[in-house]
């Protein structure tokens, strides 16, 4: 199987994606295959030096995940991962939207988590977009930015909920009305009631929300206050002071105001009611979606 980078530099750095994807081979894709550290290093742009942007706190966190869920499906590793990743990576969204940051993550310091997390059991191989693709498909970025849309203020724990769903991930994550607050704690407040319980229930409600979304403003019937970025900011600037973040308990995100609850009330109801009459495929028979690949 593909194995840890021999050589790891201090600091982050970008790998453009006309760059990456002379990595990504087929070698690497069937995980029999190493990424040549040397050759991608000297492709890639190196970032400022920042502790923030110190790689070893991050392949720690890559080792101790592959460690705690060496007997577990891959899938199961996400919801441990995700929060604690975005809370050692302390990015501001500009930073978490260049894809030449996550390309370097994904290739030159954890290209054996890509292939030990995606690598498919039928075909075998890894769909190369988890290593170069969308922010809601790159196996990193992925769970960066679940963490980042469904975290509640400094709460982590709707991000454990959320990324325990598959397809909150690979169908919820890429809609656009995710990024209203009040819309996505609602959503996993339904997981959490076990209202939406399998990857297709997931999957029908996403579909649901997403289309209701053209008739009805939810930022208006379910107003959220307005975001506080200073204190995302002082956040940040936190990870600059090298603060450590321990891995066994869920860290804590943000010192913003969680969701208004009234907001998050009423969606929740709305949107039950929504699943209600969605259709869901294989709803009668129980049948749950694979992981795509």
């Amino acid at each position: 199987m593909t194995e840890k980078p021999q050589h790891l530099p201090e600091y982050l750095s970008r790998l453009a994606d006309e760059d990456a994807v002379r990595f990504v081979t087929d070698g690497l894709l069937s995980g029999k295959d190493n990424v040549p550290a040397i050759a991608l290093n000297q492709a890639a742009e190196p970032l400022p030096e920042s502790p923030r942007m110190r790689l070893r706190a991050i392949r720690d966190l890559i080792d101790d995940a592959m460690y705690i869920h060496r007997d577990d499906k891959p899938t199961q590793a996400d919801a441990w991962l995700a929060p604690r990743l975005h809370a050692i990576l302390r990015l501001t969204r500009a930073e978490a939207a260049d894809s030449a940051l996550w390309n370097y993550l994904a290739l030159g310091v954890a290209p054996d988590f890509v292939v030990w997390r995606h690598l498919s059991e039928i075909k075998k191989t890894v769909n190369p977009r988890y290593f170069k693709g969308p922010y809601h498909k790159q196996a990193l970025a992925r769970l960066w930015w679940s963490a980042e849309l469904f975290r509640n203020g400094p709460d982590y724990e709707p991000v454990v909920i959320a990324c325990g769903n598959q397809d909150m991930l690979n169908t919820v994550l890429r809609l656009d009305v995710i990024d209203h607050r009040p819309t996505a704690q609602a959503l996993v407040r339904l997981l959490k009631r076990e209202v939406v319980r399998t990857g297709r229930d997931a999957t029908a409600i996403g579909k649901a929300v997403n289309t209701a979304a053209a008739t009805l403003m939810y930022d208006v019937i379910a107003p959220d206050t307005e975001r506080d970025a200073g204190a995302v900011q002082r956040w940040i600037d936190e990870g600059d002071e090298g603060v450590t973040v321990h891995h066994r308990p869920l860290p804590v995100g943000p010192a913003e105001e969680p969701a208004p609850e009234d907001s998050v009330a009423r969606l929740t109801e709305y949107f039950a009611d929504l699943f209600a009459d969605a259709p869901v495929r294989g709803k009668d028979k129980g049948e749950e979606t694979p992981d795509e690949d």
